[in-house]
């Protein structure tokens, strides 16, 4: 029996049965990357994750809008308005303008998204294309008296704000030990309360970016873009907000408390964020040392690597884990991910060549309901994908001549590997899209074949050890033969 879908809300902390505040309509916004820097593999597993809630959710028959933001201005070092513009520290040490860097790192993010076949969002708007927004929105929050303006920078109130609402309510901690383990920052005694953040920043003579307002020229605070950009798009109440669980603190709490002092209105439903990731068991960090690049993983350029693993290698790695597991990474996992990719590959491009019975002991329909209900209990990607190699093995066996498939069971098998492996986990066959490679095989292969029919087995032999030499396994049958990488 198929079970309805839920969802691990972060609100709440614990599992609901999604229900769409107007369905079949979804509204699903996701906290983008900050481009002034390479995009980092943590974000990368947090894109992947809402990718897949995408697709399945679209596969499903929702009809989402999913909004993913740039953050391309107001994002200072620290989360709480201390230390420089992230932007202008970095174009003054690449020697460039501040929107050059926006540009050339928003570029390499797509590039990389488009690297892991992730699909794009349905709108992706940018925090400099929506300063009037931002502005209106801390006017309004400055009317129902939740901030106040101190020489051109506003802050939010959240002593008088936790006088009406639950500052805490997504972390579930105590308003009072927050306030005690909050130091002061110097240069912000001018804020009434340890907790109060920045809606809008004054500028310096010397600032680059920034723009005229109310309070004279300055930029937005980090937090007040998202809460604008989903309001905007998605309305004051909306399906799903996600993000990895680093925002969960102080980003995604400051979103919340912005959106219902302005509206009066919890912005989201269900709140969803995605865990941290760690290598071989120590958390990953540039400090530590440890951190690497999608592009260090692909080619293998970093000294804890052995070699470079695919992008869907990596993808698929990253799938095996729930989205709300800690995701370990290590050589050893890498290497069992690519070799379970390989597999899972070689099965769906054998099911061209499978033939169909009149009689058959095969039974997809199970196999599908539990893929279903696996992503149905909180996108749980890794049962999905055990079923996969459930289905793998029997179109091996089908494929081996040790079991028969009727016609009907056969197009249920291929449309499950479809719907499953392309469509709602978005992987791709590395392997197919390099034409040229396959044309060289088969003609390798007719050639050998051509060998064992003039009974030159030497040569055959031959040509299957020089192969399997250079990571090219042969596998014959009576159907033909076939290859895949070792």
């Amino acid at each position: 029996m198929i079970q309805e879908l839920q969802l691990y809300n972060t609100l709440t902390r614990k599992k609901e049965v999604f229900a769409p505040l107007n369905a079949p309509h979804v509204g699903m916004y996701v906290c983008g990357p900050t481009v002034y820097n390479d995009v980092h593999l943590g974000n990368c597993r947090t894109f992947i994750s809402f990718d897949l809630i995408f697709r399945y959710l679209s596969h499903s028959g929702y009809k989402v809008r999913y909004v993913r933001n740039i953050t391309d201005a107001g994002h200072l070092e620290g989360d709480r308005d201390e230390g420089d513009d992230k932007f202008a520290k970095r174009a003054k040490l690449e020697q460039l303008e501040p929107m050059e860097i926006v540009q050339k790192y928003t570029l390499g993010f797509h590039d990389v998204m488009r690297m892991f076949n992730t699909l794009p969002p349905s709108i992706e708007p940018t925090a400099t294309g929506h300063i009037i927004e931002q502005i209106e929105m801390v006017k309004a929050i400055l009317a129902n008296g939740y901030a106040y303006e101190i020489d051109g920078t506003v802050y939010f109130d959240v002593e008088k704000y936790s006088q009406k609402y639950n500052y805490t309510i997504l972390t579930n901690r105590k308003l009072e030990e927050l306030l005690e383990n909050t130091r002061e920052l110097s240069g912000q005694n001018d804020k009434k309360g340890r907790l109060d953040f920045a809606l809008w920043i004054k500028a310096k003579p010397e600032t680059l970016m920034q723009w005229q307002s109310p309070w004279g020229m300055g930029f937005p605070g980090w937090h007040i873009e998202c809460s604008a950009m989903s309001a905007k798009y998605l309305g004051n109440e909306f399906d799903i907000h996600g993000g990895g669980m680093d925002l969960a603190a102080t980003h995604h709490t400051n979103e919340i408390a912005q959106s219902e002092a302005c509206s009066s209105h919890q912005p989201a439903k269900y709140w969803m964020h995605t865990n941290m990731l760690t290598v071989n068991g120590t958390r990953m960090s540039k400090s530590a040392g440890n951190g690497f690049l999608p592009q260090e993983l692909f080619t293998g350029n970093h000294p804890l690597l052995r070699k470079g693993y695919s992008p869907m290698t990596v993808k698929f790695f990253m799938l095996q884990a729930h989205y709300r597991s800690t995701l370990d990474f290590s050589n050893d996992a890498l290497d069992a991910s690519e070799k379970g990719f390989r597999r899972l590959m070689n099965a769906v491009a054998l099911l061209p060549k499978l033939t169909a019975s009149a009689e058959g002991n095969i039974a997809i329909a199970p196999i599908r309901e539990k893929c279903v209900n696996a992503m149905n209990d909180d996108f749980n990607s890794p049962v999905a994908i055990a079923e996969l190699f459930e289905a793998a093995r029997i179109i091996n066996t089908i494929y081996d001549g040790s079991a028969k498939i009727t016609a009907a069971e056969l197009e249920e098998l291929k449309t499950l590997m479809n719907d499953f492996v392309f469509d709602i986990f978005g992987l791709k066959d590395e392997e197919s899209s390099n034409t040229d490679m396959n044309e060289v095989l088969e003609m390798i292969i007719a050639l050998r074949k051509e060998a064992k029919e003039n009974k030159d087995y030497a040569t055959s032999d031959s040509i299957r050890i020089g192969l399997q030499n250079i990571g090219i396994q042969l596998k014959d049958s009576k159907e033909g033969t076939t290859w895949s990488k070792i």
